[in-house]
């Protein structure tokens, strides 16, 4: 990438816009991981928020300055987190060139150029409606996808655009449309989301069944969100939280009893058991999290439950603290996982338990 004229280099203290450039590319990363756990960490996030708004701003001092180590960085570790600060450094200087360079970074990367779409989500809208309004009527459907995941983002509805992106030639472009539609109450749009549950496409399907769901259209949506449930990929969560959401609670529940009969989806159901907010499962809950094949599917149960047991040191990763099965099952390193014991003894504590 191209470095900054020598006369753009403004009087900085190097080491600290080092570290203010590092230190927001790694808050960001850290910040999507942790918001793309089930549940999130609301309280976490906002610290985190916080933290990284004060490096942004460092960056923002450095101005024109700042380039040489935003490139190196990105150099250095081309991740999302990185790529976050690329893109949103260039709009935050509305530096055209800088941000084609963002933009061509991004075509390349195979998780839909995350950090670059939350550079567009972190900025205002109003910072960034002349780029949407230019991407999206775009020959370039990167763009377009650029365009309508900062729609999605920002809540904004593109109005009449939105009926052509729906049906979109470009998978990425018509799942992401299908999306906005949904949250942006597009019952104009229902024979057109509709027409998405006969894609060859999986996440136009989802997406799709989602939006069908956001407009009350549950019985058109359901199959397919079974369909993605069964089939136990990377979206089972998202489809199992809209089935919760259809309802009625008594078929939701006689539903998951199927999946918990078998091994696959057992997982499943008991972290679906978390969004149907009753609090007095917890004594199963804890007999699940003695399992180490429904441990963490427990552990994510029991956060959503009660969010204050987030404060009360009853999670490990240590599998070995647990016992030999979960370090025969895990091996040495593991997601975060509920302690059996140690929640009992805070559900007793806390008159959660009988």
């Amino acid at each position: 990438m191209n470095q900054p004229p020598v006369a753009a280099q403004e009087q900085i203290i190097p080491d600290i816009v080092r570290q203010h450039v590092e230190q927001a590319a790694f808050l960001w990363a850290q910040r999507d991981l942790l918001a793309a756990q089930e549940p999130p960490d609301e309280k976490v996030i906002a610290d985190i928020d916080r933290r990284l708004e004060a490096n942004l701003d460092g960056v923002r001092v450095a101005g024109s300055a700042v380039w040489p180590f935003v490139i190196a960085a990105y150099n250095d570790f081309p991740e999302k987190g990185e790529l976050f600060l690329y893109g949103w450094t260039a709009i935050e200087q509305t530096d055209g060139q800088r941000i084609l360079e963002a933009v061509e970074e991004g075509r390349t990367r195979d998780d839909d150029a995350h950090g670059l779409v939350g550079a567009l989500a972190w900025h205002d809208a109003k910072a960034i409606r002349p780029l949407v309004r230019n991407w999206i009527a775009s020959e370039d459907e990167f763009k377009r996808y650029l365009a309508v995941a900062a729609c999605l983002e920002h809540g904004v509805d593109p109005k009449d655009l939105l009926v052509r992106l729906v049906r979109d030639p470009d998978m990425r472009v018509r799942a992401t449309s299908l999306r906005l539609a949904g949250t942006a109450k597009r019952g104009d749009l229902v024979r057109e989301i509709a027409t998405a549950l006969e894609s060859q496409h999986e996440a136009v399907r989802l997406s799709g069944a989602l939006a069908l769901n956001e407009l009350g259209h549950a019985a058109l949506a359901k199959p397919e969100l079974h369909k993605q449930v069964l089939a136990n990929g990377p979206d089972a969560l998202i489809a199992l939280r809209a089935i919760v959401k259809i309802g009625p609670d008594k078929d939701v529940r006689t539903w998951m009893g199927g999946l918990l009969k078998s091994p696959d989806t057992a997982p499943l159901a008991v972290r679906g058991a978390g969004m149907l907010g009753d609090r007095t499962i917890l004594n199963w809950l804890i007999r699940q999290m003695r399992d180490p094949t429904l441990a963490v599917a427990a552990g994510g149960a029991l956060l959503e439950l009660f969010p204050e047991a987030r404060n009360a040191d009853l999670f490990t990763l240590d599998p070995a603290d647990i016992g030999q099965a979960f370090e025969d099952h895990f091996g040495d390193f593991s997601p975060n996982l509920p302690v059996a014991d140690k929640v009992a003894a805070w559900g007793r504590a806390a008159a959660l338990l009988g």
